[in-house]
């Protein structure tokens, strides 16, 4: 089989706030960015890499929902517990760097694990975990 990921879906909780960091912060460029009702889902990706995209979505959109999974959702992304996702790059350590001089949410600065892969955690504006590792 030839199995390729194509997309993947993160909540965020202010558009703007998200466009700040995922396309000023982290370089990715804006794919998409669809407006509905009121609420916009993002659609970015890292340059280059035009079939990987991650798209960012209002979590109240989601279709059946009940107030009280709005509610524990909500909770979850406020301690960081919802979603994650790990991304790579070839210099951890300046791309930290940069990124610390951004004003981000710093949860781990760069460490070598035991498990043997290097890397950092941080957060971005809705509470997602950003894992990043160093490039092998």
């Amino acid at each position: 089989m030839d199995i390729t990921i194509h997309q993947t879906f993160l909540p965020h909780t202010d558009p703007e706030a998200s466009l700040a960091f995922y396309r000023d912060l982290l370089g990715f460029e804006v794919r998409l960015d669809v407006g509905y009702e009121g609420m916009r889902w993002l659609t970015v990706g890292p340059v280059g890499q035009p079939d990987t995209a991650v798209v960012l979505y209002p979590p109240t959109a989601t279709p059946n929902i009940t107030d009280e999974e709005k509610r524990v959702i909500a909770e979850m992304m406020a301690k960081g517990t919802f979603a994650s996702i790990n991304l790579a790059t070839k210099d951890l350590d300046g791309t930290f760097e940069k990124l610390q001089a951004g004003d981000v949410d710093v949860v781990q600065e760069p460490t070598d694990q035991p498990y043997g892969v290097r890397d950092a955690a941080l957060r971005d504006p809705a509470g997602n975990l950003i894992r990043l590792q160093q490039a092998g």
